[in-house]
């Protein structure tokens, strides 16, 4: 059984697709790569950097979850409109 965008004609990869695959992945290596952030300075407002950087992740990962999804959404609508006109 072939996938669906295949049996349409379309590519696999998309660039729509290579954007929302880097928002998902971003905070994941950002989380996991703790060499990166593990210090105390510079603090801020008198909090050290580790647990602020990871406190920053939390409304960076929500932004980028909604541009991903945003993106998937008009993909599919895009994808829908597409078959709706083929059909006709």
């Amino acid at each position: 059984m072939s996938p669906p965008d295949k049996a349409a004609g379309e590519p696999v990869i998309t660039p729509a697709r290579v954007v929302i695959g880097l928002c998902l992945l971003a905070p994941f290596v950002a989380m996991l790569w703790v060499g990166s952030y593990d210090s105390v300075d510079p603090k801020f407002i008198g909090i050290p950097f580790f647990y602020w950087y990871q406190m920053l992740w939390v409304p960076l990962s929500t932004a980028l979850t909604c541009v991903a999804y945003v993106l998937v959404r008009r993909e599919k609508a895009a994808r829908r409109a597409r078959e709706g006109g083929e059909q006709q």
